[in-house]
Protein backbone atom coordinates (compact mmCIF):
# COMPACT_ATOMS: atom_id res chain seq x y z
CA UNK A 1 0.00 0.00 0.00
CA UNK A 2 0.87 3.39 -0.32
CA UNK A 3 1.66 5.90 2.36
CA UNK A 4 2.14 9.67 2.87
CA UNK A 5 5.25 10.63 5.42
CA UNK A 6 4.63 14.34 5.68
CA UNK A 7 7.24 15.80 8.16
CA UNK A 8 7.41 19.53 9.36
CA UNK A 9 10.77 21.27 9.71
CA UNK A 10 11.97 22.98 13.55
CA UNK A 11 11.93 26.60 13.06
CA UNK A 12 15.96 27.35 12.13
CA UNK A 13 17.14 24.19 10.59
CA UNK A 14 17.76 24.83 7.22
CA UNK A 15 22.08 24.65 8.74
CA UNK A 16 20.91 20.72 9.87
CA UNK A 17 19.11 20.14 7.10
CA UNK A 18 22.19 20.76 4.74
CA UNK A 19 24.25 18.79 6.65
CA UNK A 20 22.22 15.50 6.44
CA UNK A 21 20.96 15.94 3.05
CA UNK A 22 23.15 13.37 1.49
CA UNK A 23 22.11 10.59 3.84
CA UNK A 24 18.65 11.52 3.59
CA UNK A 25 18.63 11.19 -0.08
CA UNK A 26 20.29 8.01 0.03
CA UNK A 27 17.42 6.70 1.97
CA UNK A 28 15.30 7.84 -0.73
CA UNK A 29 17.13 6.33 -3.44
CA UNK A 30 17.01 3.23 -2.28
CA UNK A 31 13.15 3.43 -1.99
CA UNK A 32 13.05 4.88 -5.81
CA UNK A 33 15.54 1.43 -6.71
CA UNK A 34 13.05 -0.50 -6.04
CA UNK A 35 10.72 1.15 -7.36
CA UNK A 36 8.86 2.47 -4.30
CA UNK A 37 8.69 5.58 -4.23
CA UNK A 38 5.94 7.44 -5.91
CA UNK A 39 7.33 10.80 -5.04
CA UNK A 40 9.55 12.72 -2.58
CA UNK A 41 10.40 16.24 -2.35
CA UNK A 42 10.82 19.54 0.35
CA UNK A 43 8.34 22.31 0.68
CA UNK A 44 9.81 25.60 0.23
CA UNK A 45 9.05 28.37 2.93
CA UNK A 46 8.97 31.50 0.36
CA UNK A 47 7.02 30.57 -3.10
CA UNK A 48 10.47 29.55 -4.80
CA UNK A 49 12.23 26.34 -5.97
CA UNK A 50 15.10 27.75 -4.35
CA UNK A 51 14.67 29.88 -1.30
CA UNK A 52 17.64 30.52 -0.31
CA UNK A 53 18.10 31.21 3.43
CA UNK A 54 13.89 31.42 3.82
CA UNK A 55 14.97 27.16 3.65
CA UNK A 56 11.86 24.89 3.86
CA UNK A 57 8.90 24.04 5.89
CA UNK A 58 8.72 20.55 5.53
CA UNK A 59 9.33 17.17 3.23
CA UNK A 60 6.38 15.24 1.68
CA UNK A 61 7.62 11.28 0.64
CA UNK A 62 4.86 8.98 -0.95
CA UNK A 63 6.08 5.45 -1.05
CA UNK A 64 5.08 1.82 -0.78
CA UNK A 65 5.46 0.26 2.06
CA UNK A 66 4.26 -3.15 3.31
CA UNK A 67 2.03 -2.03 6.32
CA UNK A 68 1.77 1.21 8.19
CA UNK A 69 3.98 0.20 10.93
CA UNK A 70 6.83 -0.64 8.41
CA UNK A 71 5.84 2.85 6.61
CA UNK A 72 6.41 4.44 10.21
CA UNK A 73 9.36 2.61 10.82
CA UNK A 74 11.61 4.11 8.19
CA UNK A 75 9.91 7.74 9.18
CA UNK A 76 11.39 7.37 12.36
CA UNK A 77 14.79 6.24 10.84
CA UNK A 78 15.77 9.37 8.43
CA UNK A 79 18.67 11.29 9.25
CA UNK A 80 16.65 14.60 9.48
CA UNK A 81 14.66 13.47 12.99
CA UNK A 82 18.63 11.96 14.36
CA UNK A 83 19.51 15.65 13.19
CA UNK A 84 16.58 17.81 14.92
CA UNK A 85 15.49 19.08 11.39
CA UNK A 86 12.24 17.39 11.88
CA UNK A 87 10.09 18.36 15.10
CA UNK A 88 6.60 16.20 13.58
CA UNK A 89 6.40 13.28 11.07
CA UNK A 90 3.18 12.37 10.09
CA UNK A 91 2.75 8.60 8.25
CA UNK A 92 -0.94 8.40 6.63
CA UNK A 93 -2.39 5.65 3.99
CA UNK A 94 -2.66 6.55 0.38
CA UNK A 95 -5.08 5.88 -2.11
CA UNK A 96 -4.16 7.20 -5.41
CA UNK A 97 -7.12 7.92 -7.49
CA UNK A 98 -5.23 9.65 -10.60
Amino acid sequence: MLYVIYAEDNADSLEKRKAVRPAHLARLQLLRDEGRLIVAGAMPAVDSNDPGVAGFTGSTVIAEFPSLEAAQAWAADDPYIAAGVYRQVAVKPFRRAM
